[in-house]
């Protein structure tokens, strides 16, 4: 996708070969800033701070840490320390211990003089196969794009609500929610897109919106409370998210509000579609509800905003009262019965057990 034109990642090797470089997603949309990340304790820091965010760059970004980490120890003891560390930034998004579990799974049999090539490279095939994934989920929602754009009146946009940011910035390129609507765009497919605020850190005004209009895409910010009164009054066509963890009977757990945006839209009768990649399905567990570990982040993340004020400076205030408790739990689960479908890299399957098997016969779940 493109900064000012100009086509980026999400993290990449500096050519300095001892680093790697992320873009600070905490300073968008005021400021586009990059980082160079050296140490393990970094690479920590910047999946925990949300400096990088959303399930597969926070995976990429643990395989590059893990180099980081054998760059300094490279023995067995070093390998579990970096990924026990790594492991502990974050516990709901699925991608993190796949990541780190399949490399492991490499490393670990090579000997310590080769692990940090080892991890470099392995991070770096890491990065290439989720974009890989992400343009093939793309090209799998192009087609019900298509067909839904083609029972609107001539002229009429096609109507796109999204929540939180599952764009590029959440991914290595391309994004998973955001890919089949990219794709439709360049395809010359008028579509607009209503963009949820995303409340508490705002990611779809911050973020979203910001790589909508990078690259040109027609796009509204909301308040997150909105999407139910606009598809009431069939303003909105089809809803598109995506997941941090999806379970094998297919429910998934998402950014906190999907789980509203789903009962709004099946009581309205509106397409709600989750953009799956499959490192994020946790074959594991089949119930969401009772089995996810939903992540309770800071209160501060509620009590206070930060933003730009009239005259460019940056500023954070205080909007509740003080003495004022508050909970700040980071996602949802929206219950299967309430997808319409699961966008995978290799199709489109109704979330269920059978739909997910018939598109990953090799996965671990039981038939």
């Amino acid at each position: 996708m493109k900064v000012n034109g100009q086509a980026r990642r999400t993290i990449w090797p500096e050519p300095d070969g001892v680093s790697v470089g992320i873009i600070d997603q905490t300073r968008l949309p005021h400021a586009f800033a990059t980082l160079r990340l050296t140490t393990l304790a970094e690479a920590a820091h910047a999946i925990r701070a949300m400096q990088v965010r959303g399930a597969p760059l926070i995976g990429a970004t643990a395989a590059h840490g893990l180099w980081l980490a054998l760059r300094a120890d490279p023995s067995d003891a070093g390998l579990h320390h970096a990924r026990t560390t790594l492991l502990a930034t974050r516990p709901t998004a699925v991608n993190l211990r796949w990541a780190l579990d399949r490399a492991l799974a490499h490393l670990l049999p090579l000997p310590p003089t080769g692990r940090a090539a080892g991890a470099r490279a392995f991070a770096a095939a890491l990065c290439d196969e989720d974009v890989a994934i992400n343009r093939a989920i793309g090209e799998a929602g192009l087609p019900l794009l298509r067909e839904l754009a083609a029972r609107k009146p001539a002229g009429r946009p096609l109507n796109i609500l999204t929540h939180c940011n599952a764009g590029w910035l959440a991914t290595v390129d391309w994004g998973t929610a955001t890919a089949p609507i990219y794709l439709a765009h360049d395809a010359g497919l008028p579509v607009h897109v209503w963009v949820d605020e995303t409340r508490p850190r705002n990611q779809g005004a911050s973020l979203t919106a910001w790589e909508l209009l990078n690259h040109g895409v027609p796009h509204t910010v909301i308040v997150d409370n909105a999407g139910g009164h606009l598809m009431q009054h069939g303003e909105v066509d089809v809803v598109i998210v995506g997941t941090d963890r999806t379970t094998a009977d297919g429910d998934v757990c998402n950014k906190i509000g999907t789980y509203l945006k789903a009962l709004a839209a099946h009581d309205n009768g509106v397409p709600f579609y989750v953009a799956v990649p499959s490192p994020s399905i946790d074959w594991t567990i089949r119930d969401g509800v009772r089995e996810i570990p939903i992540e309770e982040r800071a209160a501060g993340e509620i009590t206070r905003l930060t933003g730009r004020q009239d005259d460019g400076q940056m500023a954070t205030i205080t909007i509740t009262p003080e003495g004022s408790a508050a909970a700040n739990p980071g996602f949802d689960v929206t219950p299967a019965r309430l997808v319409t479908g699961l966008i995978t890299e290799r199709g489109v399957a109704p979330a269920t057990a059978a739909g997910l098997r018939r598109l990953f016969p090799e996965s671990p779940i039981a038939p």
